[in-house]
């Protein structure tokens, strides 16, 4: 080919594509600038509704993303590059990788649900999976809980969308239970007396609901005693065991023995 016919060949090329080139590059780069400042309003917007700090960022990513897929392909569709060949490409690997990640967008899609629908919160003591601790964080396709041991356990979305969870802590406060056993011989009204300075002086003890102390069973060798204690969800165990060495303290204290306690 001469150079001249080269240069006739381009010229003609210019003339008919340069118009829609430069359109869809202005399209292109004015769609960018649109697009970045749509992102910063959202962002002060999602802020101000107090949306969930876990799901603001992947809101904006999911939005910029789509968004500036969207304007290529608009850009491509106005600079005349055919989309027959890349829109079935686009499919055939959508299919692919849905049947890949079946699992993932699984969790995904539970991920949205715990952060709309918050049956728990960062913070919040939960028991899920036959594990017990308190939620660290809570991410898009798994949210991870430390447990009271101080292990990391990290639990598939999908298992906490689908399956029963108990938030220990999201009330706010737990009745802690403890039950004794005392022979018949041992008068209940005493161990009533001693039982409740413990209970009310509990540094820990929450006071919205009413603590109890009664005889829950009664057996041939004695009965048994039930102490329903209010406390702070938070600090649960800890409170327990503080509770249980002052009521054996108190017993050792006042004389009172339990069945095979010297």
């Amino acid at each position: 080919m001469r150079i001249d016919e080269f240069y006739d060949k381009a010229y003609s090329w210019i003339l008919d594509k340069g118009p829609s080139l430069l359109l869809g590059v202005g399209v292109l780069l004015i769609g960018f600038w649109l697009i970045k400042i749509l992102a910063k309003w959202m962002n002060g917007h999602l802020f101000k509704k107090e949306v969930d700090p876990s799901l603001t960022p992947f809101l904006l990513s999911l939005t910029v993303v789509v968004l500036r897929i969207l304007l290529i392909v608009s850009a491509m569709q106005i600079i005349g590059i055919q989309m027959t060949i890349f829109a079935a490409l686009i499919g055939a690997i959508g299919v692919a990788a849905g049947l890949a990640l079946s699992g993932t967008l699984q969790n995904f899609t539970s991920g949205i649900l715990i952060l709309l629908l918050k049956p728990f919160q960062a913070g919040d003591n939960i028991l899920a999976q036959g594990q017990e601790g308190t939620v660290t964080a809570i991410k898009i396709f798994h949210t991870i809980v430390t447990t009271f041991d101080n292990r990391m356990v990290i639990i598939p979305n999908s298992k906490l969308s689908n399956e029963v969870i108990i938030n220990t802590s999201g009330l706010g406060t737990r009745r802690l239970d403890i039950e004794l056993k005392f022979n018949n011989s041992i008068d209940f009204e005493t161990v009533r007396n001693t039982m409740a300075p413990i209970i009310e002086n509990a540094a820990d003890a929450a006071r919205a609901y009413e603590n109890r102390i009664g005889i829950s069973s009664l057996e041939p060798d004695g009965y048994k005693v039930m102490i329903n204690v209010w406390v702070d969800a938070h600090g649960f165990v800890d409170t327990k065991m503080k509770i249980q060495q002052k009521i054996m303290e108190a017993l050792k204290g006042s004389g009172l023995k339990l069945p095979g306690l010297g």
